[in-house]
């Protein structure tokens, strides 16, 4: 499908892929039109030597899938919605301006009309996965609805048992703050400079024994040390936000009900 928009052509841009010689030395086996040169068997080869092949056809299927069905409910990607799509990412990506952009999809190995294609791609899976499942979101949300809880937390996690219970202690005792001790103990450079601040965590995206001692707790209190594979946790929870349909939730259950589906079908073909 092209859709004719206001996307610079580039084509003819050079599409030779960049070489990293990380040696400074060009094999003298090698010819220069050798070096630069890259078949789709080599791709292939790249791909399966890294054990990415599988997920990338997997990939292939689904935009295939994607393809097949929004063709089958005749749904459309028109001209302006390309454009609007096309001006976010150029928002996203600072491109102030069509050379701007030209020189980044060719920086990319990427012309303009593949561009547009994946904008195009983008858009239908967003619609098709609106078609399919818009109508179950509130059922999913209702059934599912303390999963969606969430909780602005805090975390400090420490490598030693005692650590974490020397801590539990001083912050009890107000000996040091919670936020101090994640500043200077924990052992993720992230969370340190973050003070342990891990932002709005929803339920269902913690483990069910870290969820069941996050939502057990009371807020701004620390709770007592939990062990997990990665150490010896301490959870501060400045405060419980009761879960509700917002935008963002409903398109979470749209995307998660979306990729089942994708996932059914492809478990189908396979053993069909």
């Amino acid at each position: 499908m092209h859709v004719h928009t206001d996307i610079p052509n580039s084509d003819n841009l050079a599409t030779l892929p960049e070489a990293v010689d990380v040696t400074n030395k060009r094999s003298s086996l090698v010819s220069k039109s050798e070096y630069l040169d890259v078949t789709p068997e080599d791709v292939v080869r790249y791909v399966k030597k890294q054990f990415r092949y599988r997920d990338i056809a997997q990939g292939i299927f689904f935009q295939r899938l994607v393809s097949q069905a929004a063709e089958s409910h005749n749904l459309i990607v028109d001209a302006e919605e390309i454009q609007v799509e096309a001006d976010q990412f150029r928002y996203d990506q600072h491109l102030e301006n069509a050379a701007d952009t030209l020189a980044w999809l060719e920086d990319q190995q990427v012309t303009s009309t593949l561009w547009e294609e994946s904008i195009v791609d983008h858009l239908m899976a967003s619609k098709l996965s609106d078609f399919l499942f818009a109508a179950n979101v509130e059922g999913v949300f209702a059934t599912n609805r303390l999963n969606y809880d969430r909780a602005v937390l805090y975390q400090i996690v420490v490598p030693y048992e005692q650590i974490a219970a020397e801590l539990f202690y001083q912050i009890e005792e107000d000996e040091i703050s919670f936020y101090e001790a994640a500043h200077l103990y924990d052992i993720d450079q992230r969370r340190r400079q973050r003070c342990g601040f891990e932002g709005e965590v929803e339920r269902i995206a913690m483990e069910p024994a870290i969820a069941a001692v996050v939502f057990g707790a009371q807020p701004r209190q620390v709770t007592s040390p939990t062990t997990t594979d990665l150490g010896y946790h301490l959870f501060w929870i400045e405060e419980f936000i009761p879960a509700e349909l917002t935008t963002e939730i409903r398109q979470e259950i749209i995307n998660q009900l979306f990729q089942q589906w994708l996932q059914g079908e492809l478990n189908y073909r396979r053993h069909a």
